[in-house]
């Protein structure tokens, strides 16, 4: 059975981070005449992956739908630090206005894809799928879910409703891992994954037929066994303590996925610039 995968739609929230932002009006962009036109350009200080340029746009276009933006660079392309990825034209007072929101969002997606990029990079070749988890930014769920497979890496369940984990208190109070695949298979055909912690757990979740079992921070060696045990019979998702230095080894293993929630939590936004230039009134 696949990763899952999601269909992204358009930018949404945009008109929640602009009011978290702008609250009753930027009293600062007052200062300049309504009429004032200017133009823009975002840089990048770092290297990183190109990736928030709807929800970028989405910002401006909320404030005004007459500011030009041409950009330079594709979504989802790796660019060398200094490069000019955008240029804006239009009213001063909108430009000035989104700035921060339109830049929080474009360096938080690229943080997102850049670190899905460097980890999706480590495996190559082994035949393994990075995954995300649900441990994400609230309010950007789908944008960092987004974000990940723009960088190379693949989406996991995007939240409760499209597949079934079973995780220890679900095995409690289930009763045993049989019971609650059992309970779990009668309410629902969505993929099933049962996580374990032993290899004696991992023998009763491939008894019961999960559909793909989570390794829980076993050893390179337990993985080899876990493996070997399995043999093909369902798919196999290493996770916890799994790190760029380690990843590969783990990969290796012959392991179907590894999930990561350093992907989407443990990400520090790219160092963003965006040099306003005033012109004349319109």
């Amino acid at each position: 059975m696949p990763a899952m995968t999601m269909s992204y739609s358009k930018p949404i929230n945009i008109q929640a981070f602009l009011d978290e932002d702008i609250g009753s009006g930027d009293i600062t962009a007052l200062i300049i005449s309504a009429e004032r036109v200017a133009t823009a350009s975002v840089m990048t200080r770092e290297a990183m992956v190109c990736c928030g340029q709807d929800w970028f746009n989405a910002v401006f276009a909320a404030l005004n739908t007459e500011i030009d933006i041409n950009w330079h660079v594709k979504e989802g392309q790796w660019v060398e630090a200094g490069t000019v990825l955008c240029t804006l034209s239009g009213l001063a007072r909108p430009l000035l206005t989104g700035e921060r929101a339109a830049l929080n969002l474009l360096q938080t997606l690229a943080a997102t894809a850049t670190q899905a990029h460097h980890y999706a990079s480590a495996i190559v070749g082994t035949g393994c799928k990075v995954l995300d988890t649900r441990k994400t930014i609230p309010g950007l769920r789908d944008a960092q879910k987004y974000a990940v497979a723009c960088g190379g890496c693949h989406n996991h369940r995007i939240g409760l409703y499209d597949g079934i984990l079973i995780k220890e208190n679900h095995i409690m109070a289930a009763g045993s891992i049989a019971q609650a695949v059992a309970q779990a298979r009668s309410m629902s055909d969505k993929l099933l994954e049962v996580e374990v912690e032993s290899m004696l757990e991992l023998e009763q979740a491939l008894a019961a037929k999960a559909d793909r079992i989570m390794l829980d921070n076993f050893s390179v060696p337990e993985l080899q066994r876990a493996v070997k045990k399995v043999a093909g019979a369902c798919e196999l998702e290493a996770s916890g303590n799994i790190l760029l230095s380690n990843i590969r080894e783990i990969a290796e293993t012959g392991v179907d996925y590894i999930s990561i929630g350093a992907l989407t939590k443990n990400v520090q936004a790219v160092d963003l610039s965006m040099r306003i230039i005033l012109g004349d009134e319109e």
